[in-house]
């Protein structure tokens, strides 16, 4: 992890412009550079952000103050987004940050999938920075800034129903029924979601904390892995059915124990739902890669694209042959960033 200062210089530089851009389309920056910067790349860091900049656009107008007593009002309103990262502002400051992240979480956790699933992927990135490293004022604020973006633009998936039970996280991502209408955005196809496979198969004991932690890794390899073989039916968008969940994982260390099974649930409706709504009719060939975990990175970063970038330290995460394989895939597949 880059040591140098690099990371909170490039925040600061971040913290001034809104989590979106054109109305709707995420800000990417915070969630790559804080890649490059654990994998060696902090050299390339601004470089990249001075490449990035046209997309960053100032902050919403203010409106009203999200309070104790109205925030339930302003959950989900996207026009609130400068009211919500105040609110998180002044929480991170007056209370410690796993206090306030303890709080909320259960209450975001529903809206999992609202912004494309990006709000709870830049907390996930936030978190780990914090779990890991200094406890700056940059990376403090970074994840006041995710959690007001969550909250700013939860969204409930709407209850899908559940279908006959699946025995692993990969059988039941290839159950995944898919959409029929694949011609609009995503919130066109998250709007059509009717039903996912029973995962992980009820049982008679509630699910105890460290057996949802092993079900969630589980369901970040199968997806990282099924990204080898499916990342082309879109290959920007299936990498959020791997990072998704990929940062719930990264945050459960900081969680209150008791909220890990209720996390791996909200994780599988995520993955599931972009499962859904961007797999194509059939897989392609598998091809394994040599290329080592160092040599995948320095290509991602390379590459430059954002989301590429994010899937490929996923990918890192997970480590083994097939989940390189479908980073080097992510490589080939999405429009370079070039820096």
């Amino acid at each position: 992890m880059d040591t140098t200062g690099t990371l909170d210089e490039a925040l600061d530089r971040i913290h001034a412009s809104g989590p979106e851009y054109l109305g709707w389309l995420s800000n990417h920056a915070p969630m790559a550079v804080e890649a490059l910067a654990r994998h060696g790349q902090a050299g390339a860091v601004h470089r990249w952000l001075d490449r990035y900049r046209d997309k960053l656009e100032e902050m919403p107008p203010r409106q009203t103050p999200v309070t104790g007593s109205n925030w339930r009002e302003a959950l989900g309103d996207p026009a609130r987004i400068t009211d919500w990262t105040d609110h998180f502002e002044r929480e991170t400051a007056e209370h410690p940050w796993r206090e306030v992240l303890a709080e909320w979480w259960p209450r975001l956790l529903p809206g999992i999938a609202g912004g494309a699933t990006h709000p709870v992927i830049r907390t996930g990135h936030a978190v780990r920075t914090l779990l890991t490293t200094e406890e700056t004022r940059p990376r403090v604020t970074e994840l006041a800034h995710a959690l007001g973006y969550w909250a700013a633009r939860h969204s409930p998936l709407g209850g899908p129903r559940t279908l006959a039970a699946v025995p692993s996280a990969a059988a039941a991502l290839d159950a995944v029924p898919v959409v029929a209408d694949r011609s609009g955005g995503i919130e066109h196809r998250l709007r059509q979601l009717t039903a996912f496979p029973g995962w992980p198969p009820a049982t008679a004991a509630p699910l105890d904390p460290d057996a949802a932690h092993a079900r969630l890794r589980e369901l970040v390899t199968a997806a990282t892995h099924r990204y080898a073989t499916h990342g082309h039916g879109e290959p920007v968008m299936l990498v959020h059915s791997a990072t998704a969940p990929n940062a719930v994982l990264r945050v459960l260390p900081a969680l209150p124990r008791e909220l890990w099974p209720v996390s791996l649930a909200a994780a599988w409706a995520a993955s599931a739902a972009v499962t859904a709504a961007y797999s194509p009719d059939a897989p392609a060939a598998y091809t394994p890669t040599r290329a080592s975990a160092q040599e995948i990175f320095e290509r991602a970063a390379a590459h430059g694209e954002d989301h590429t970038i994010k899937f490929t330290d996923t990918a890192l995460d997970i480590g083994d042959e097939r989940a390189l394989t479908a980073a080097v895939r992510s490589i080939e597949l999405n429009e370079p960033f070039p820096y």
